[in-house]
């Protein structure tokens, strides 16, 4: 077997011991726990709280195989080393006391009541000593057994192996680790994990589709759609806004209500909003893929309809140009994932980037790093771009990093403290602001930080998780006006928009012995994107396979994948950009369904 199949077989077989399906979502940080301990890993309460944050309400089967690409079983030298640190006198044995001196005084903190537990388990012979060395052989081969006993399970149930995933008969043991197993990966839960990469899924050929698409290289091509004579006379409007990459891997920005008062021919385009103070050196994310979708307002926002998008590209401007008519729209801003992601945490031995320092008379200033950075942060929330902050505009900006907006009144007294023109905040009182944040904390950086790191921010003061962009609107016969939204809504409004974009763009193609099975595959000028659509009245998972494609990055982040879709469901596939987009590149992908029976 080969190893990319064999991971994602012990996935599946872990997630089905503790889910009746991987459709099943992980609903707690408990049952994340015992999914990972199946998989035969050790999660430290750190480890778990790093993938279950305080904003989790849900992981899905496809998380599930990111956190244990990240998450490396514990080998049995690990094991070794953490007990030979436990092991005082050196003589091979661990007593009682040594055990609960090492879990109650340092690392997570047991109870002494946890270590008589735990101790009382693992002392097989009742003598008061742990031969520690056999302890970790025993343990290891016991979660290999569980392990090879959990794929045993799956493979001989020819029904649960033919169908998705999973099956409403299938009942999953409580857990199939010994209980000996169980405690101990309670105990060695503070080991180090390394970093594994993710293997990917293979399948059954049943039921595949090729589809083949050569696209050339952006240095060859001139944009389709031309920006118009005369533009400069045009009416004009433009707003700014930013992606940020959440924990979760998601990505979300603000949408935005457009106006327009009468029909009119309108030029509209969105590109990444550079803050680089250096011309030969631009800002790291002009390379984000952006786009813009509109749909009409409707009375409710489920009465909202597809209208375009800004489909071409003309350098690092996506734009769309054509007639609107009177009224009013949803502008919802979009990338595909495929060029902003969460990196791995590296370094994170190097020394923080100071924020705050004290002057030669002993009072606390901002570091000219850190002005720098709330600069450039002023320069992305100040939305429209008039140097000043609106009460609207600082409650953006206060709701992404704190959660809470700032009333009337809070407003008048920041009015009454802080450098402010028209009741709107300077640049100089955006300062001044955060500098009042870090003396009133005598010069903790703590929420400064919290702010940054919101905003995108590394400890490098180097924005990585986030893209800030500019909207410009342009119309022949009428001002248009763009006001910005935080819709509930938005992320909905934008699926459905994009599965629209594809859909109506691109014929259906049936996955072969299929009726029902149907593929989209999008091909844009600069982006393809596919989509799946399942008629049947269940469940079904088609593993996706890139690994013929050359020169291309997928919004998946791997070349080889499972996607569910449920009954009766559209779902987008993934997003497909050249990695490098001055060579042609291959668009070679190959759906694979595993059929129910």
């Amino acid at each position: 077997m080969r190893s990319e199949e064999a991971f994602y077989m012990h996935c599946r077989a872990a997630y089905l011991a503790v889910f009746r399906s991987s459709l099943t979502n992980i609903a707690s940080k408990q049952q994340l726990c015992r999914a990972l301990q199946q998989a035969g890993r050790n999660p430290s309460h750190a480890t778990l709280s790093k993938y279950w944050t305080s904003t989790t309400s849900k992981l899905n089967f496809d998380d599930f195989c990111e956190i244990l690409k990240c998450e490396k079983k514990t080998e049995e030298a690990e094991l070794l080393r953490a007990f030979k640190k436990m092991d005082v006198n050196g003589d091979g044995y661990i007593s009682h006391s040594e055990l609960e001196k090492a879990l109650t005084n340092s690392g997570e903190k047991m109870t002494t009541e946890e270590v008589n537990a735990i101790f009382s388990l693992l002392d097989v012979n009742k003598d008061g000593k742990l031969d520690y060395a056999e302890f970790c052989r025993l343990l290891v081969s016991t979660v290999e057994r569980c392990q090879m006993a959990l794929l045993e399970r799956l493979e001989a149930n020819a029904k649960l192996k033919r169908q998705n995933f999973g099956s409403q008969s299938y009942s999953p043991p409580k857990s199939s680790m010994s209980s000996s197993a169980a405690a101990a990966s309670q105990a060695a839960a503070t080991l180090p994990h390394r970093s594994s990469s993710r293997p990917s899924s293979a399948r059954s050929r049943r039921s595949s589709l090729s589809n083949p698409i050569t696209m050339t290289s952006s240095s060859t091509k001139t944009s389709k759609v031309q920006e118009p004579s005369g533009l400069q006379e045009w009416h004009h409007s433009d707003v700014k806004g930013c992606f940020f990459l959440e924990d979760d891997g998601s990505i979300s920005s603000l949408q935005y209500q457009l106006h327009i008062p009468q029909t009119t021919n309108v030029y509209l385009t969105i590109l990444p909003l550079s803050l680089s103070h250096r011309p030969d050196k631009p800002s790291s994310w002009m390379t984000v893929d952006t786009a813009l979708f509109v749909t009409s307002a409707g009375e409710t926002k489920e009465d909202s309809t597809f209208v375009c998008f800004t489909e071409s590209k003309d350098k690092e401007k996506y734009v769309w140009r054509g007639e609107l008519n009177a009224g009013t729209y949803y502008l919802l801003p979009f990338t595909s994932g495929c060029k902003i992601k969460k990196k791995s945490k590296k370094n994170l031995s190097i020394k923080p980037v100071e924020l705050v320092y004290r002057t030669d008379t002993g009072e606390l200033d901002l570091t000219t790093e850190l002005r720098e950075v709330l600069s450039d942060i002023f320069e992305v929330i100040d939305m429209d771009g008039n140097g000043l902050l609106s009460l609207e505009e600082y409650n953006f900006f206060e709701l992404r990093t704190s959660g809470e907006k700032c009333d009337k009144d809070a407003w008048a007294v920041c009015k009454e403290n802080f450098d402010m023109r028209k009741n709107q905040l300077t640049r100089q009182g955006f300062m001044e602001l955060n500098l009042m944040e870090a003396t009133e904390k005598d010069g903790d950086p703590s929420d400064l930080w919290v702010t940054l790191e919101a905003m995108g921010y590394n400890r490098m003061l180097e924005l990585v998780d986030a893209c800030p962009f500019q909207i410009d609107v342009h119309c022949e016969g009428t001002q248009p006006s763009i006001q910005p939204l935080s819709l509930d809504s938005g992320p909905k409004l934008l699926n459905q928009a994009l599965q629209k974009s594809i859909t109506t763009r691109t014929g259906a193609k049936a996955l072969r012995g299929q009726d029902n099975i149907f593929i989209y595959t999008y091909r844009g000028e600069h982006r393809i994107s596919s989509l799946i659509a399942n008629k049947t009245n269940q469940k079904v998972t088609v593993h996706v396979n890139n690994e013929q494609s050359r020169n291309c990055c997928s919004s998946r982040g791997m070349s080889v994948f499972a996607v569910e879709v449920p009954a009766r469901t559209k779902m987008v596939c993934q997003h497909v950009l050249p990695i490098n987009d001055r060579q042609d590149w291959t668009y070679s992908c190959v759906e694979t369904i595993l059929p129910c029976t």
